[in-house]
């Protein structure tokens, strides 16, 4: 890597620390929504190889699937640092 891309990609990793502190609450799972002929919302995850599921209804349903949603963007940041550390160790240049 070139000094300009460490640098780049340092500015990069400052940014993502950043979005990383103004995400908010997370929780690992998905909004389902099950039932017959009543559907009803429920959020599901699977834990020690159990799926659990909590009945959420239509009041706790749009919080539970922001909370998934924030899961899911902490994922794609931890992904793309773990890119960008790769690449600045590889090149000795993380600190």
């Amino acid at each position: 890597m070139t000094q300009a891309e460490i640098g780049k990609a340092k500015r990069r990793l400052q940014q993502l620390h950043k979005r990383l502190a103004d995400l908010g609450p997370v929780m690992r799972g998905t909004v389902v929504r099950i039932g017959t002929r009543n559907k009803q919302f429920y959020f599901s995850v699977n834990k020690d190889k159990k799926t659990r599921l909590i009945y959420l209804g239509h009041q706790r349903e749009p919080l539970a699937r922001h909370l998934s949603e924030n899961y899911k963007g902490l994922l794609a940041i931890v992904e793309e640092m773990t890119t960008l550390n790769m690449a600045l160790l590889k090149s000795d240049a993380l600190e």
